[in-house]
């Protein structure tokens, strides 16, 4: 690691795997079988999203960054952070929008990535700290639905969550993250947040269905590294993938379609999975949102949006928040 830089891992063997094995149990004896989202983002996996986030249709980074380029600076000066955490950083391509502003305002002292791929958050961390010598970069690997405690306390901290991944989270989830989340922000931190809106149906599941087949290979990935890690049997062969519009819930539904009715075996999980004809097997969401929605869920886990900022085009949003326990909590 270059200097200026640690990595600490918070996922390893004897704490991260055992909840994920119990996790991808679960999941796929339930009444809509499901993978769980990690099993997307070993190396391969991370390298297929990040070429995703570069093809034409996938719209969200995009509109994301033109709002932050807009914006970066008033959030720099209103936030005055000395810690920037960003959750599910990825390769931190937007936050350097944040980055420079900061840069600029010149109050940041500690950049903080957590993300659940190691190798991923190791080379971010490397180029964001060779590009801003003034900031020490803290990269953490881990889960941060398991292990936002871990996250180092500073004065005026920034806790960015970017990129729509707030979107992957089911409604239950983001209320129990909200809960979480909101008691740890001091009266001077702050929450920022990326979030895809409701849009036309053809754009949506355009930006999941890519012509030359990234985003395929990218969720037919969680089967390989399921395979690698739990001796699994699922064939490719099998399977259609299959990202659609779900207008009850709001979310886009990805994952993949029995082709025939088989079994998979997981040894390691002591597990057999039969599959029916045409049955779905669910591997990531992607909820889209409506403001006053939004609004209302983080309200009611006591975080107040204090700022609401949407593109041109009227994709995407960047909320800021900050904690505002509901009275009579």
């Amino acid at each position: 690691m270059e200097p200026g830089a640690r990595v600490d891992v918070l996922r390893d063997e004897a704490d991260g795997r055992p909840p994920l094995y119990e996790a991808t149990s679960r999941t796929l004896q339930a009444e809509v079988k499901e993978l769980p989202a990690v099993w997307l983002y070993d190396e391969r996996g991370s390298r297929l999203y990040e070429e995703i986030t570069r093809l034409p249709g996938y719209y969200l980074p995009r509109r994301e960054g033109e709002i932050l380029r807009a914006r970066a600076a008033a959030i720099a000066a209103r936030t005055q952070a000395r810690t920037l955490v960003e959750l599910g950083a990825g390769a931190a391509k937007n936050t350097r929008l944040l980055l420079d502003a900061f840069d600029t305002v010149g109050t940041l002292e500690r950049f903080v990535p957590f993300d659940v791929s190691e190798q991923a958050l190791r080379a971010s961390a490397q180029a964001i700290a060779a590009a801003y010598p003034r900031v020490f970069v803290h990269a953490i690997a881990g889960d941060f639905e398991r292990h936002l405690g871990a996250l180092p306390g500073s004065e005026r901290r920034l806790i960015a969550l970017l990129g729509s991944t707030i979107g992957n989270l089911y409604p239950e989830q983001r209320a129990r993250f909200f809960r979480m989340l909101a008691p740890t922000l001091a009266g001077d931190d702050a929450f920022l947040v990326g979030i895809d809106l409701v849009k036309d149906v053809a754009r949506l599941e355009a930006a999941y269905n890519d012509g030359r087949g990234v985003t395929e290979a990218f969720v037919r990935n969680a089967l390989t590294a399921v395979n690698a890690e739990l001796d699994a049997t699922f064939d490719q062969r099998r399977f259609v993938y299959e990202a659609r519009w779900d207008p009850e819930h709001e979310w886009m539904d990805i994952g993949l379609r029995a082709r025939q009715a088989h079994i998979v075996s997981i040894p390691r999980l002591g597990l057999d999975v039969a599959f029916e004809e045409g049955e779905p097997l669910r591997v990531e969401i992607s909820s889209k949102f409506r403001g006053e929605r939004f609004e209302l869920e983080a309200g009611r886990a006591g975080l107040r949006v204090e700022s609401w900022w949407t593109d041109r085009a009227g994709d995407f949003a960047v909320a800021l928040a900050i904690s505002d326990p509901p009275t009579g909590s």
